[in-house]
């Protein structure tokens, strides 16, 4: 996103550790725009002040506060404490939002939705996508403390000629520069090693595991062989997703395998230690013998798996301790229903607010299940403005489409030492 200059001086401007007196909220505290005397404040208690301010709406201010308070919120480590402050004690400091691209078309577009809208919002006022127009098509590989990581190709004469990454966030704008990646670029993940403070990117690039450290002076290094860990016994398992799964916290990536009507397993990353490990999930009744496709999802923090029981339901688990098989718990158990769909294809569960889980079903649409009293709802999302309008509406299947949960933050490239810019994505409708 484009912003304008910001002055270096103004006369207007109060110094550094002093604050406006206003009645009117902390919009107008914050702007300090009087030339009236104000009374001092600490700056360690002006920066306990902004840090309870969401994300959002901190990056507007950037353009219009003193100097000192711009430089602050512009810092690495007030990202890192705005972050972390909002993970432990106020996850309302970062919104949630969906991003998605097209799987059919190669529309330069990355659509944004808040989810919170879509789970908040009566039937009858929709939740509006906001586009972002890039340079060319993008893929979205994954997301961690609010960066999205994109992937795209270079092409010449029809033919790839090379592959590039990028970080991007959407709530500040930046950008890094692309960066080149080289080789067939299959299974991928993009995921935060908290132990070092490194944002790395997997892939399996011409047959080999292959891990990337963005920073100033990072190459790619190969790692343990992913290959070795399809199997079980003497049977290759089928993997169900290519991009791995993030879940904070652990500092992991995951992806599902599971072999017919048997066992069914997570492969994980450590990141920090750039070694795979593998365990079960839950295991399904014995007399549970019908072909499902299990699906992944994080909920709540945790990992969590979701797949047809019986022909008569679907069970969603969580694992309360991360790589512990035996910390798997029931979530909920969601009745078959007409809006669902009835396909070997299980309930995608994507984020829960309250009681109530927002998954895609295997009808491929968005749905709302309230797992108290056992309704179900389809989301008003209003995607005609998204720029696709090829794949049809959202409201009437999503199976076109790719997404990503992402929370917004005020982590950017720049902040560990990529050149960045705020011109590769653009903003089409300045509000969400």
């Amino acid at each position: 996103m484009r912003r304008g200059p910001i002055p270096d001086d103004d006369d207007a401007v109060p110094k550094k550790g002093k604050v406006v007196t206003t009645t009117g909220g902390w919009p107008e505290l914050l702007r300090c725009t009087t030339t009236k005397p104000p009374p001092i404040l600490l700056d360690e208690l002006i920066a306990e002040i902004l840090l309870r301010i969401p994300a959002r709406s901190l990056v507007p201010l950037r353009n219009s506060v003193c100097r000192s308070w711009r430089t602050l919120i512009s810092s690495s480590q007030f990202a890192k404490d705005h972050l972390r402050r909002s993970m432990a004690v106020d996850p309302a400091l970062t919104h949630p939002l969906m991003a998605y691209y097209s799987q059919t078309y190669s529309y330069p577009i990355i659509g944004v939705f808040s989810v919170r809208s879509v789970m908040e919002n009566p039937p009858h006022e929709p939740t509006k996508v906001v586009p972002y127009e890039g340079r060319r098509f993008r893929l979205i590989i994954g997301s961690c403390n609010g960066l999205l990581c994109l992937h795209d190709e270079e092409r010449q004469d029809g033919f790839i000629i090379s592959h590039r990454a990028m970080l991007w966030n959407p709530c500040t704008g930046f950008t890094s520069q692309p960066l080149e990646i080289g080789g067939l670029l299959s299974t991928c993940g993009f995921g935060y090693d908290h132990v070092n403070d490194k944002y790395k990117l997997f892939a399996i690039l011409d047959k080999k595991s292959r891990m990337f450290t963005f920073g100033p002076k990072s190459t790619w290094r190969t790692i343990q062989d992913f290959s070795r860990n399809f199997r079980d016994g003497n049977y290759r398992g089928c993997q169900v997703n290519l991009v791995g799964l993030f879940v904070s916290g652990t500092g992991t990536l995951n992806w599902l395998f599971h072999r017919y009507l048997s066992f069914v397993w997570v492969l994980s990353l450590d990141l920090v230690k750039e070694t795979f490990n593998q365990f079960s999930l839950p295991n399904r009744d014995s007399d549970d013998d019908h072909r499902v496709t299990p699906q992944l999802g994080i909920l709540r923090d945790c990992l969590a798996v979701c797949y047809e029981t019986k022909k008569t339901h679907w069970t969603v688990w969580l694992m309360k301790e991360y790589g512990v098989p035996q910390s798997w718990t029931k979530l909920a158990i969601i009745p078959h229903h007409p809006l669902l769909g009835r396909r070997p294809l299980s309930l995608q569960p994507i984020y829960m607010l309250k009681d109530v889980l927002l998954a895609i079903a295997p009808s491929g649409k968005f749905v709302l299940c309230n797992l108290n009293d056992g309704s179900i709802d389809i989301p008003n999302i209003d995607s005609s403005t998204d720029g696709m309008p090829k794949l049809g509406p959202l409201t009437r299947n999503v199976s076109a489409r790719k997404f990503q949960l992402y929370h917004e933050s005020l982590v950017s490239p720049f902040h560990f030492g990529l050149p960045s810019c705020s011109s590769e994505m653009r903003l089409i409708k300045p509000s969400l």
